[in-house]
């Protein structure tokens, strides 16, 4: 059954990867970048201070952090203790048949940091804004799963590593918003 679920993964991969053109490669480098989130991180920041002033942004800035730094870490328990599931452009099978669009490619990839990285914080800072910003959720939510398609889009990532960094990173946001929430009512 698991060789069965990897293969249909592998095939959706090869779907969704070759659904990209060179006309959109440089988009889609630019949106899988971790710097080319800062302009939405600068707003958010700010959405954030306007409503928890500094000493409340600074507490919710620790807990991205930390909150980043789990899903970094779990990721990395997964892809190198655990699993050790070779990236798709580590396989030389999908060479051939494959776009390749990443500039490299680390070995392991079960599963995808920047997908659990994405949602963590889509899910921690929506919750927190929510009741100020009725749609903001949904936009972040959105903009996570771009984050993670632009794994596939690249050749780093399968379609079960970003499902599977999602859900983890969709936990670690919502346990740590709960977190926030218990420690600022007890402050």
């Amino acid at each position: 059954m698991l060789e069965e679920l990897l293969k249909y993964d592998t095939e959706l991969f090869l779907f969704l990867n070759n659904l990209g053109s060179e006309y959109w490669d440089g988009f889609w480098l630019f949106v899988t970048h971790k710097l080319s989130s800062i302009p939405l991180y600068l707003v958010l920041l700010y959405f954030l201070w306007k409503h928890f002033q500094w000493k409340g942004t600074l507490l919710i800035l620790v807990c991205v952090a930390v909150m980043i730094t789990t899903t970094d870490q779990l990721a990395n328990l997964f892809k190198y203790i655990l699993f050790e599931r070779p990236r798709p452009c580590r396989v030389e099978a999908l060479q051939d048949q494959m776009r390749m669009v990443a500039n490299g490619c680390g070995r392991f990839g079960y599963f995808s940091a920047h997908a659990a990285s994405s949602m963590a914080v889509a899910v921690f800072v929506g919750l927190l804004l929510r009741k100020y910003y009725t749609y903001l959720p949904f936009a972040l939510l959105f903009w996570a799963v771009i984050i993670a398609y632009s794994r596939i889009y690249v050749g780093v990532h399968y379609p079960l590593d970003i499902i599977t960094g999602m859900f983890f990173g969709g936990m670690i946001g919502w346990l740590f918003y709960k977190a926030f929430i218990r420690l600022s009512f007890r402050a």
